[in-house]
């Protein structure tokens, strides 16, 4: 007797089934469902604090979007789609609003780490996110309150309570004292 593969899953199938009815997050990485508990409070409560830093500055600015756990198409054959914390895509890559799953990666992507994350396995979606063409990672630790950010190069630069955050090339004139977000 052989065992069947399940059919691997495309990111417009993916996008037609229904929410879990438990909540959980779920995301499609090369075909496959991954299911994820629901954030924490302290998880959702800085995905809330970034996400509004963040539109305080881009949207009077009219620099883009920012979005929260919204779905990207990171790879295609098979396909990986992922929802990071926080998003900034840039008005001139994204000229206007989406209705489905973005089709281009974020300018920045924003990944809060969870008590039950692991090192290799959140360095491993980092990566995913750079080989896909995000030019910026956030990775904010709330139980060190240290926001460590990757570039292409994959070395994390930490900014501990004392630093400020800036936006680089991707959003230009941003800062936020790293101690802000954690508050």
């Amino acid at each position: 007797m052989t065992a069947t593969m399940p059919k691997l899953l495309t990111a417009a199938e993916f996008a037609k089934l229904p929410d879990p009815p438990d909540g959980s997050k779920q995301e499609l990485v090369k075909g496959r469902i991954v299911q994820m508990p629901p954030p924490r409070a302290r998880h959702g409560e800085l995905q809330v604090e970034i996400g509004a830093r963040l539109r305080e500055h881009v949207k009077p600015n009219r620099l883009g979007w920012v979005v929260t756990e919204s779905g990207v198409v990171l790879d295609t054959d098979p396909d990986t789609v992922r929802g990071p914390d926080v998003s900034f895509y840039s008005i001139t890559r994204v000229p206007q609003r989406q209705q489905g799953y973005f089709e281009i990666p974020p300018d920045l992507a924003v990944e809060v780490l969870s008590p039950d994350d692991r090192r290799p396995k959140v360095l491993a979606k980092i990566r995913e996110h750079i080989d896909a063409g995000v030019t910026v990672v956030w990775l904010v630790d709330p139980d060190t309150t240290v926001v460590t950010v990757y570039t292409g190069n994959m070395r994390g630069v930490e900014h501990h309570a004392g630093d400020t955050l800036d936006g680089g090339d991707v959003l230009p004139g941003f800062t936020c004292p790293v101690a802000d977000l954690f508050q």
